[in-house]
């Protein structure tokens, strides 16, 4: 059965809610079994990302609308109705409104990619490079402690508290620390507790997209300052600071994501010297500590910081797995109270279970053989994939070879989408990020953001060959 003819039409600004609407009507009309429409025709007929029909179709799975079968398809559930009684969830579009802006980007962020698709895209180590048996032995002995179902400190288990200080520098202490429930929450509570709704903050340009989105949730204006291969160029921070009135800063000095830059000492003491002279704090996103590759980086920002300048972010998802969900903010002076308040409120406490297996894991004599296993592995797939982009996208500008991290920056020539693009990618098997989503303000050029942490370097190395004949195509169009 077709689907409805106002469907048929192509609209372009079709939303998420519109796409959902209409296959909720096609199923609901439609005998079991019927088969959907292949995605790659309903990302043609509504002129909308792969990202954006998978979580429609996805939204169906959920209301037990259809059934989803591995490489077979989407299809309509046999019992859809069980109470007899249809449903009309379409009066939710008015509450609703419109979109929250800007998070297009973090939701194609967070989306699983399809199955057999090799990802390009991850932010995260995949399950080749996790400790599996290190995590699961772990959290078998952290959930028979005594008190591990139990309640915690808002603040955190102190022993992991005090590793995190430790981590950073000799002046911190475990009273510095909150626990947390990875870096988003972090970035959410640091960005609600130092700021309120229409005032500034600087951040660079690109910078992270979560970063961008939990700024935008609060209620934020972003003001965007370019980067080099050094970091954040100071000579724009100050005169953005001064000239917004902003008293926040938002920057990552280790392995910016997504260019890969690594902040300069310099650039790192001129930053300090613009936050001091407007009396601003600094969020420092240390999202990828212990993933050097070309061996130590500076210090964080945080571990000369006397006068608490810094809200320091910490995470152990990207050096471990994206299940254990636990991080750490860490402060100093009065600010301190504040994040601890904005934490009660959005969920009293990091389960004891998840800060116990943490616990467990860093403080084993393990952990460090882990990550020098990562950083091995690591270092020969981004030698592949940046080897691979020089060699087969000779038109590419590679922004630089980082020294650390899972990202690389990539531009491609501007007549290409870089979405339009990635969109195609995606349907031909490869998961990559298009790099507008990581402006904060207009993007000044095509760009993609390519990792090496989600696949090894021979899948890579196919991948970049397998996305060389679509840019050759796309920039064939474009001519």
């Amino acid at each position: 059965m077709p689907l409805a003819p106002s469907v048929e039409v192509v609209v372009a600004e079709s939303s998420y809610l519109r796409i959902v609407a209409d296959l909720r009507s096609f199923a609901a009309s439609s005998p079991p079994g019927t088969r959907l429409p292949a995605n790659r025709e309903l990302v043609e007929r509504y002129r909308a990302s792969p990202v954006t029909i998978q979580q429609a179709t996805s939204a169906l799975v959920r209301e037990g609308l259809v059934v989803a079968r591995p490489g077979r398809g989407t299809f309509v559930a046999q019992d859809r109705d069980p109470v007899g009684r249809g449903s009309d969830s379409g009066w939710q579009a008015l509450p609703l409104g419109s979109a929250m802006p800007l998070t297009e980007g973090l939701e194609q962020l967070v989306t699983l990619a399809r199955p057999g698709t090799v990802s390009l895209s991850s932010g995260y180590l995949d399950e080749q490079l996790q400790p599996r048996a290190l995590l699961g032995a772990a959290l078998a002995r952290a959930g028979r402690r005594p008190g591990a179902w139990g309640r915690l400190p808002i603040e955190g288990l102190e022993e992991l508290r005090a590793l995190f200080a430790a981590e950073v520098g000799d002046g911190l202490r475990a009273h510095n620390v909150l626990i947390t429930s990875g870096g988003q929450a972090s970035l959410s509570a640091s960005f609600r507790a130092l700021t309120r709704p229409g005032q500034a903050v600087v951040v660079e340009s690109p910078t992270y997209v979560g970063a961008i989105a939990a700024a935008h949730a609060s209620g934020l204006r972003l003001i965007p300052v370019p980067t080099d291969a050094e970091g954040v160029r100071p000579d724009l921070l100050a005169e953005a600071v001064k000239g917004s009135g902003a008293r926040l800063i938002y920057c990552q000095p280790r392995y910016a994501n997504p260019t890969g830059s690594l902040m300069s000492p310099e650039r790192r003491q001129e930053l300090m010297e613009v936050a001091t002279s407007a009396g601003a704090f600094v969020i420092e996103d240390d999202w990828v500590m212990g993933l050097d590759l070309e061996g130590p980086s500076p210090p964080p920002l945080a571990s000369d910081d006397p006068d608490g300048h810094v809200i320091y972010l910490r995470s152990l998802t990207k050096s471990l797995a994206p299940g254990l969900r636990v991080g750490a903010l860490i402060a100093r002076g009065p600010v301190l109270s504040r994040l601890r308040s904005l934490r009660a409120v959005d969920d009293f406490f990091v389960a004891p279970s998840l800060q116990e297996t943490a616990l467990q894991v860093i403080g084993s004599p393990a952990w460090p053989k882990h990550l020098k296993g990562v950083i091995r592995e690591l270092r020969i797939r981004r030698d592949a994939l940046s080897a691979a982009v020089v060699r087969l996208w000779p038109d590419a500008e590679t922004f630089l070879i980082p020294k650390g991290g899972l990202h690389m920056w990539v531009r491609i020539p501007d007549g290409l989408n870089d979405v339009h693009f990635a969109e195609e990618a995606a349907l031909s098997g490869v998961s990559i990020n298009p790099g507008r989503d990581w402006f904060p303000a207009d993007p000044v050029g095509s760009y993609l953001r390519l990792s090496y942490a989600g696949a090894d370097a021979s899948a890579l190395t196919q991948a970049v060959a397998q996305l060389a004949v679509l840019l050759r195509t796309a920039a064939s169009v474009a001519r």
